[in-house]
Formats: structure tokens, C-alpha cells, sequence
């Protein structure tokens, strides 16, 4: 138990990984943390750093949402979510490889990235769902394969449920369906202890984020330094009164799992195996509540949580091979291309 105790889960169920509270920006320093590492950063101070060419922003639901939109407009759309704790960034490589053959969409979740905190009105009348539905409406796209991993994938597996004529194929890595468990978890001394740093700081420092990238990776050299320095700055946001409200999230796993019977478009399953979080039985779960999808599978043993950072080269083959291998026909049923 004592990933959740010391990072106190965010209260996300099965949406996402455990993390530590936004804390107070007064927090005082500790010995081993230096004081430039202290201070927050604010959204202005964020984008001023991390917008380029390519950074637009919209207003849904009384929110602020940076996002991105690249490629040929008349190209099949790639709708990626990133997981909590993350940002666009997370598919800046596979962007790259992809955006000349597709059209690909993304954008920071409320409270992550570049997008604004989720205001009170939108944390008590806003469902996650409907900002992704409300981006991808106001873009005017009208079908699309969704590609998310951890709880971006949740977001996905919500979206099929409510808009099954908009998404035409789940591409979900990583993602839970039921209340994450912790208490199987075997950690290095120095995440714990970068964990109690944490705590007694009430400040998640570099090192933090080194040790939990490294954690959840496969093979922690493929995080780079920069990805780490990314996390760390993403992470270290002004408070938010609401941190979660609009992250797609699976809570009791009550309605959760109505909902994932409602999705009847195929999936593929792109499973990091080497994810000290989700083990084995987590895979079989979810494959059980997707009951009427079809379902295909691909297991990575040498990647962990974070498939797309880790070895986002690999993903980017897996998705061409999925969009290209599985298409409609007219009577809306799915089939393998010949």
C-alpha cells in the first residue's frame, strides 16, 4: 500500500497513476531540494515556454483548452488523449512520424499541459467526455480512430459509448477498467524516498520525477532528459482548485463498466507488459467489459505504462497497421482489410 499512502491516489479509481496532491506553493525546502526548484510555475509562465507554431486554444464549457491540429485536413483523423500527470507532449514523436498520412488532433486535459484549470461551474456541470466531444465537433471532424493511453484511454472507451458514429477504432494502451490497486507494488528504495521527499516538502522536485519516470518505464534510458524536465515543469503548475474534475476517470467501476458495453467499435489492446501497475489481470478485464467489441491485442514484454513516450517508433508502426488493417463497410459491421 505504500505507493497509495504516500502519494495519496488523487482519488482517480481506475482512471490513471497514483500521484501526489497539488500542494501549496509555499511549501517550505528541504536540505536536499534546492530553492530554484521551488517555485510553481503559472499557465501564462508554461505557455510562454512550451507554445509554438503549432499550439491553438479553444473555449469549451467555460474552459480554455490548448490543443493541436495537424496534417492534411482531408487525411483519416487521429484523435490522441494523453494520460493524467501528462500532456500533448506525449505524442510529439509519433506526431512526427505520422502527421503527412493523417490528420492528427490532441489536446491537454483541464488542469494538465497548456489548458486552463477547470473552473467551479464546469467541475460541477461538466462531464470529461464532453470537452474531447466538443473539440472534435467544433474542429468538424466526423469520424476518427481515438488513441489514448492510461486514463486517455478511459476518455476513448467513454466517447465510442456516447458517439458511436464518430469513432470508428479504439487504439487503448495501457488502460485500466477497474479501481487501480496498488498494494502489489515493489519499489526502489529511491522512489520511496523521493516519495517522502515529496510529502515533506509538499513539492514534487526533479528528482521526484526522474524516479517515477524511471519506475513505470520499461527501460528507463528511453525517457529522455527532456521528457523528464517536461514532466517536472508540467507538474509543478500553480494549484488547481479542481485538479481532476475533467480527467476521464473510472471511480466505483459501477458505471464504468455500463458504459464500456456500450462500445461496439474494434480495439486494439496496446499493452506495455513490462507496467509494474496494471498486471496481467488488468488486461483480462478490460477485454471482459469490452464484451461486444472486437478486440485485438499486442503485447510489448520490454515496455512499461507509458508505451507511446517509451518506444513511440513502435506505436506509430502499431497504429498505421491497425487503421490500415481494419475498416467499415456499408452495414456497419467491421472486418479485416483483404
Amino acid at each position: 500500500m505504500a505507493l497509495r499512502k504516500v502519494l495519496a491516489a488523487l482519488a482517480l479509481g481506475a482512471a490513471s497513476l497514483p500521484a501526489v496532491p497539488v500542494m501549496a506553493q509555499s511549501a517550505p525546502a528541504s536540505a536536499s531540494t534546492a530553492a530554484s526548484e521551488l517555485p510553481r510555475l503559472s499557465v501564462a509562465q508554461l505557455r510562454k515556454k512550451y507554445q509554438d507554431a503549432q499550439s491553438r486554444y479553444m473555449t469549451i464549457k467555460g474552459v480554455e483548452i490548448h490543443y493541436k491540429d495537424e496534417g492534411p485536413r482531408g487525411a483519416p483523423v487521429l484523435f490522441m488523449v494523453h494520460g493524467s500527470e501528462s500532456s500533448v507532449r506525449t505524442w510529439d514523436r509519433i506526431t512526427v512520424l505520422l502527421k503527412k498520412r493523417y490528420r492528427i488532433v490532441r489536446y491537454d486535459i483541464p488542469g494538465y499541459g497548456l489548458s486552463e484549470g477547470t473552473t467551479d461551474e464546469a467541475a460541477a456541470n461538466v462531464q470529461p467526455v464532453e470537452i474531447a466531444e466538443g473539440l472534435i465537433d467544433s474542429l468538424g471532424v466526423k469520424k476518427l480512430t481515438f488513441v489514448g493511453v492510461s486514463s486517455g484511454g478511459t476518455m476513448g472507451m467513454y466517447l465510442a459509448a456516447k458517439r458511436p458514429e464518430l469513432v470508428e477504432r479504439l487504439i487503448l494502451s495501457n488502460t485500466p477498467s477497474d479501481p487501480v490497486k496498488t498494494d502489489h507494488l515493489v519499489q526502489p528504495q529511491s522512489f520511496l524516498d523521493a516519495q517522502a521527499e515529496a510529502v515533506r516538502t509538499k513539492y514534487r522536485n526533479l528528482t521526484f520525477w526522474n524516479e517515477f519516470l524511471a519506475y513505470f518505464a520499461g527501460d528507463p534510458a528511453r525517457i529522455s532528459q527532456r521528457t523528464r524536465e517536461e514532466y517536472y515543469d508540467f507538474n509543478r503548475r500553480l494549484p488547481e482548485k479542481h485538479p481532476i474534475a475533467l480527467v476521464a476517470r473510472i471511480g466505483d467501476g459501477k458505471q464504468a463498466a455500463i458504459e464500456m458495453a456500450k462500445v461496439r467499435a474494434p480495439v486494439l489492446l496496446a499493452r506495455g507488459t513490462g507496467d509494474p501497475l496494471l498486471p496481467e489481470s488488468a488486461a483480462q478485464a478490460i477485454t471482459r467489459y469490452l464484451a461486444n467489441a472486437q478486440i485485438s491485442r499486442v503485447y510489448m514484454p520490454d515496455v512499461g505504462h507509458y508505451p507511446p513516450l517509451e518506444v513511440p517508433d513502435r506505436f506509430a508502426r502499431l497504429i498505421t497497421t491497425y487503421v490500415e488493417a481494419v475498416v467499415p463497410d456499408p452495414n456497419g459491421k467491421w472486418h479485416g482489410a483483404k
